[in-house]
């Protein structure tokens, strides 16, 4: 089912995460893209009504996010490994800010139903951050979960929506967006999931964001180094 696969050591792509020893991906969907098609990118996402932010390092994204993101703001996020590289989960949790943080009010929950009774309620955050799996250089986002509990605030939900990437999801056009979700994302996230949760992940629901239609909702950071995928 993925195309053409080749190997890539685990500490060379998953950016530290220690739960892959070996997984096969196309690593020339997971490759750092030059200046004119970085450019070209922004243009395109720009055309389709997202804000674009670009900045040098991890470090400049979490103080993007930060001062992007106003006080008493309720905040969600989805499961992002490019949103724990660049350290913003941590900070998130560690309270040393003035969000109302919707996750750790969620997480202090503990009657199951009553729990994913508030998980959805959060998708309708003042703000909600999250990755992608591929952005095209046409101007589109890819992303997909396995329950959808990250992108479903995407398209509707949230009052504002955060995406945050590295530029190595960066793709030629949709085609090979989609491509890059299931011969680069999903492989990785597969294993993440097994080590992580015991199941394995699975391409269930899945998100085209072609456009941004109401001005000013959804910010793309996007960050010059090589994070999450």
């Amino acid at each position: 089912m993925w195309a053409s696969p080749s190997v890539r050591e685990a500490h060379d792509f998953s950016r530290g995460s220690s739960h892959i020893d070996e997984t096969e991906i196309d690593v020339s969907l997971d490759d750092q893209p030059d200046d004119n098609a970085i450019d070209e990118t922004v243009a395109n996402l720009e055309a389709n009504g997202f804000e674009v932010i670009v900045v040098e390092s991890a470090e400049d994204a979490l103080e993007t996010v930060q001062s992007h993101v106003p006080a008493d703001a309720s905040v969600m996020n989805g499961h992002s490994t490019t949103l724990e590289e660049i350290g913003f989960t941590e900070y998130l949790s560690d309270g040393d800010h003035e969000w109302e943080s919707l996750s750790d009010r969620i997480w202090s929950i503990n009657d199951d139903a009553e729990r994913q009774a508030a998980r959805r309620e959060s998708q309708t955050a003042d703000y909600f951050l999250g990755s992608v799996n591929a952005i095209a250089q046409t101007g589109e986002l890819v992303a997909a979960d396995r329950s959808g509990s990250r992108i479903g605030a995407y398209p509707f939900a949230a009052s504002n929506v955060v995406i945050v990437s590295g530029v190595n999801k960066i793709v030629d056009d949709l085609d090979a967006a989609l491509d890059r979700l299931e011969s680069v994302a999903y492989p990785l996230e597969n294993e993440r999931a097994k080590d992580a949760y015991g199941v394995e992940s699975a391409i269930a629901k899945q998100l085209i964001f072609r456009q941004e239609l109401e001005e000013g909702r959804t910010t793309v950071v996007i960050v010059r180094e090589q994070l999450g995928y």
